[in-house]
């Protein structure tokens, strides 16, 4: 899918991501500079739709809480990384994120709840994505009956 185009226009860490030569190491590395990744594009595409769909102000609700749900996403992903190592249980941090969001989207009167808490659930779709990439190829190599 990327044979013809040239990673060296693209930040040394995306391009060797894409290319597979990354050298952090890792499957789940992988994985997580996927899901950002892939998140980063759907927020875009969503975003550039819900601003030429509705307004400017939705677009930045909807905006900030994709930024917000990419922290999100980052920090989980780096708790899971450290399960097993060095803590035993997954800390409740994260939600804290969340909630400062959703109370200052309530505090601040130009901020709409639904757009927002709609923007933070974005990652969900990279998710979405990989769960049925994994499932396509586990059916496609899996034994027929």
């Amino acid at each position: 899918m990327f044979e013809r185009f040239s990673f060296s226009a693209l930040p040394s860490s995306l391009g060797t991501f894409l290319s597979g030569a990354d050298s952090r190491g890792g499957e789940y590395q992988r994985l997580q500079d996927w899901l950002v990744v892939t998140t980063l594009m759907a927020t875009a595409v969503i975003g550039v739709t819900v601003a030429l769909c509705y307004d400017l102000n939705t677009a930045a609700n909807y905006f900030l809480g994709a930024i917000v749900g990419v922290v999100y996403l980052r920090m989980l992903g780096r708790a899971v990384a450290r399960l097993g190592k060095t803590t035993r249980r997954l800390g409740g941090g994260r939600l804290g994120v969340f909630l400062a969001l959703m109370v200052v989207t309530v505090q601040i009167k130009t901020l709409h709840v639904i757009p927002v808490f709609l923007g933070f659930l974005t990652y969900k779709v990279a998710l979405i994505l990989y769960t049925f990439q994994v499932l396509t190829r586990s059916w496609h190599t899996s034994p027929r009956v």
